[in-house]
């Protein structure tokens, strides 16, 4: 059973929560150029970087419940985006666990459409003020692409199933920057027009605890795998 933890939503009517942990993919060719990387096309594969970073954060999971918040149930169940970055972030993890890694396609990071692979300098070029705009207002989208809200849409029904199967206990997600950021914003009762200030780093973890009745509690955001 999960213990409740110093400072932790105060719950007095004996309600478990489901505990999910958001990990982001490690690094890819595209991160390291700071290009845009979507849900449109299922690469690219992390970089030698990347899988050091992975294995780092596969460590990290793996010591949850036991030196690192230790007040959660430890990590049974793990599910990933189907993009190349995070299926081969996952597997590291898996391994560690000896757990399988389930897909889930709703995981995928947003689509970027026309942007995919641009840097922002050549989308500002092409579409002056429009990458700004989809950041902040949360309902713009690329051409083709989605928009903060669309991407709420879409994750937000595959994250609340997940914890429904999941009360008391600990699943494992593997997916994005702008994925992680919906869910962290949905915790906060964020509109998608704030989302784009979470700031997520490659293979961070982001821990968010879910209520049956929907009460929520968000306990980090971008913790370093590594430290």
């Amino acid at each position: 059973m999960v213990r409740p933890a110093p400072g932790a939503l105060a719950r007095y009517d004996g309600a478990v929560p489901a505990t999910l942990v958001l990990v982001r993919h490690g690094v890819t060719p595209l991160t390291e150029v700071g290009a845009l990387s979507g849900g449109d096309v299922l690469g690219p594969s992390l970089t030698t970087v990347g899988r050091r970073q992975a294995a780092q954060a596969a460590d990290a999971v793996f010591r949850l419940g036991t030196e690192r918040w230790a007040d959660l149930a430890r990590p049974q169940t793990l599910v990933a985006s189907p993009m190349v970055r995070a299926q081969e972030t996952a597997a590291a993890i898996g391994r560690r666990l000896g757990a399988p890694v389930g897909t889930d396609d709703r995981l995928a990071e947003v689509r970027f459409g026309a942007w995919e692979s641009l840097t922002p300098v050549e989308v500002e070029a092409s579409w002056p003020g429009d990458l700004a705009k989809w950041v902040t207002s949360g309902t713009f989208a690329p051409p083709e692409g989605e928009s903060y809200a669309d991407l709420g849409d879409r994750v937000g029904p595959a994250v609340d199933e997940l914890a429904a199967g999941s009360v008391g206990r600990t699943a494992v997600v593997v997916a994005h920057a702008a994925v992680i950021r919906s869910v962290v914003g949905r915790a906060l009762d964020a509109p998608p027009s704030a989302w784009g200030r979470v700031r997520v780093p490659p293979c961070s973890l982001s821990i968010v605890r879910i209520w049956p009745d929907g009460d929520r509690e968000v306990t980090a955001v971008g913790h370093p795998a590594a430290d």
